[in-house]
């Protein structure tokens, strides 16, 4: 894992990433700023699938009641508002629809609102949800087959086959695409971002670690148990801090790291053999999108207001 050398806190740097984003070419003198250099990939046009976490050193979102605004301090909501600003769409579960009543507006940056996508198998999700409400952006809802379309005005619905009671991740990223939504933004909650991970969907996680301690609640990432720590994954990270004490992790899911963090093959990992040679072995060298049924659970978010 690397750890960026400047903070993200950029005026320029975020003016540049939006013209970009627009077309515009990115000044020789930013190329290599943190902020420009994460951000480049939603900044092209070509499809990606960001997901985000909030969390605490002990990797939870939230208390044993639910409460999770805000365990980010305003260094990591500006940074969530800021990928809101670049994607096509963001997406999140009914369950954090029905438990936050989320805006998921663009409103600590300059930059405009993205689509909004609820993921809302059965229609549980109230037609007068913030989600869906009217102020010129797309609003979409994503529902199994046979169920009946949302009601609320101008918002559009999508029509999914379940398998085996499942919406496919890759099916919602491939029928955003075919509207046009081709950079999204899994925003919420811990089940819909879980799945997306599990079902191997997601290209770049973003995890935003804040200076506290919960003690219990709701973790945040809930995969499939690995027997031995040889099967975990280890995504190349960089390391950004944030304003506040928060700490964001810039996790590569496309590219993979060695024991160290550091992403196999690199400069670093060559110049350091005899390091990887004396290593000391670690020890013993698809989760269900939202449908609110009975015992689905609660599916907090970050998704902010």
């Amino acid at each position: 894992m690397s750890i960026a050398e400047h903070p993200l806190d950029s005026d320029a740097a975020w003016a540049a990433t939006r013209a970009a984003r627009r077309g515009a070419p990115l000044p020789a003198a930013l190329e290599r700023h943190p902020l420009c250099r994460m951000l480049a990939p939603l900044a092209s046009p070509n499809p990606i699938v960001v997901a985000q976490l909030g969390q605490s050193l002990d990797g939870r979102i939230a208390t044993v009641t639910g409460a999770s605004h805000f365990i980010n301090g305003p260094g990591g909501i500006d940074h969530l508002h800021r990928l809101r600003a670049l994607v096509d769409a963001v997406v999140v579960g009914v369950g954090t629809v029905v438990a936050d009543d989320c805006r998921l507006t663009v409103r600590r940056c300059d930059g405009p609102s993205p689509a909004r996508v609820a993921i809302d198998p059965r229609g549980r999700a109230p037609d007068d949800a913030r989600i869906f409400a009217e102020d010129g952006a797309r609003r979409i809802s994503i529902r199994a087959e046979g169920v009946e379309p949302c009601a609320a005005p101008g918002v559009e619905t999508i029509h999914l086959r379940p398998m085996e009671g499942r919406l496919a991740p890759a099916d919602l990223v491939a029928a955003l695409a075919s509207r046009g939504l081709r950079r999204l933004l899994i925003e919420g909650g811990t089940a819909t971002v879980s799945s997306f991970v599990a079902a191997d969907a997601v290209d770049r996680l973003h995890v935003m670690v804040a200076p506290l301690i919960v003690g219990s609640g709701q973790p945040g990432l809930t995969l499939a148990p690995v027997a031995e720590l040889d099967l975990a994954r280890r995504p190349a990270c960089v390391a950004h801090p944030l304003g506040g004490g928060d700490v964001l992790f810039d996790c590569d899911m496309r590219r993979e790291a060695d024991g160290f963090g550091r992403e196999r093959g690199s400069d670093d990992e060559r110049r350091d053999d005899d390091a990887r040679r004396r290593r000391i072995p670690a020890a013993g060298e698809d989760i269900p999108l939202d449908c609110g049924g009975p015992g689905s659970g609660h599916d907090p978010g970050r998704a902010l207001a």
